[in-house]
């Protein structure tokens, strides 16, 4: 989650990182679900503002920067996978990033939801905005289905910038049901078709390069390939690389 990112690297914030992305395993309701998530709904609940328990949250893990939210109001999201002949309707956050089957259709419930001045503001004011990584149909691409905030993200001067996921060796897991990083892309412009990333970076390490290379050449974006795998976490970015490619893109790549 994103506050567990921003938290400081000390003992403190590395503690309090993995505690908030613990996610309980049981079988019962509370199964799949992080306790960042459920510490947030219980500010929430008390505060009646989201935006409120965010910075609660935030100074309590003594995060650097601060997290907002995407809409004014709780949302759920809901996605219609095709599996086969089979068409199956999921709702929530961990049943839509580990649903089967191909992606036919997704949205927030309920539809058309407002987005906080505050976060509207911060997209207004940011000189980057970076899309990815993370789970794509229920944490990426949920952003750009709320109608005041895509629209924020488009009209917005900052450099764009799309970090696709690291292949995975089961391609066939959850999300990742097959789908090429072109294919990735082709789904978020689905939701936002007038959103043009600057730049889209993928790990040296997956496959589809020279498909994606070749339609982001027709469109006007570039594509930075570099290894950013963490040798010691296989199936996570390496935070020191990211940090370093990123400033060789602000300083090499995206100049101006």
């Amino acid at each position: 989650m994103a506050l567990a990112a921003l938290c400081s690297d000390d003992e403190w914030g590395r503690s309090w990182a993995e505690i908030m992305q613990y996610r309980f395993t049981s079988d019962g309701e509370l199964n799949g679900h992080a306790v960042g998530n459920l510490l947030l709904a219980a500010l929430w609940d008390r505060d009646e503002d989201t935006v409120a328990g965010l910075d609660r949250v935030g100074a309590l893990l003594k995060v650097v920067g601060r997290v907002l939210p995407m809409a004014a109001q709780p949302l759920d999201i809901e996605a219609t996978f095709e599996n086969g002949p089979e068409t199956q309707i999921v709702r929530g956050q961990s049943e839509v990033a580990t649903a089967k089957g191909r992606l036919k259709s997704l949205r927030v419930l309920p539809e058309n939801p407002s987005s906080r001045e505050e976060s509207l503001e911060a997209i207004k004011d940011a000189d980057w905005i970076t899309m990815g990584p993370g789970s794509w149909f229920s944490s990426v691409i949920p952003h750009l289905l709320v109608p005041s905030q895509r629209s924020a993200i488009v009209a917005s001067g900052a450099k764009k910038i799309l970090l696709l996921n690291l292949d995975t060796a089961d391609k066939s897991a959850g999300e990742y049901a097959g789908y090429s990083p072109l294919e990735h892309l082709q789904i978020l412009s689905t939701y936002a078709p007038d959103l043009h990333f600057d730049c889209v970076i993928i790990d040296s390490s997956t496959d589809g390069q020279d498909e994606l290379r070749n339609h982001l050449s027709t469109i006007g974006s570039e594509l930075v390939v570099a290894d950013l795998r963490d040798g010691g976490a296989p199936l996570h970015h390496d935070v020191k690389k990211l940090g370093q490619l990123f400033a060789h893109i602000d300083t090499e790549i995206l100049v101006g």
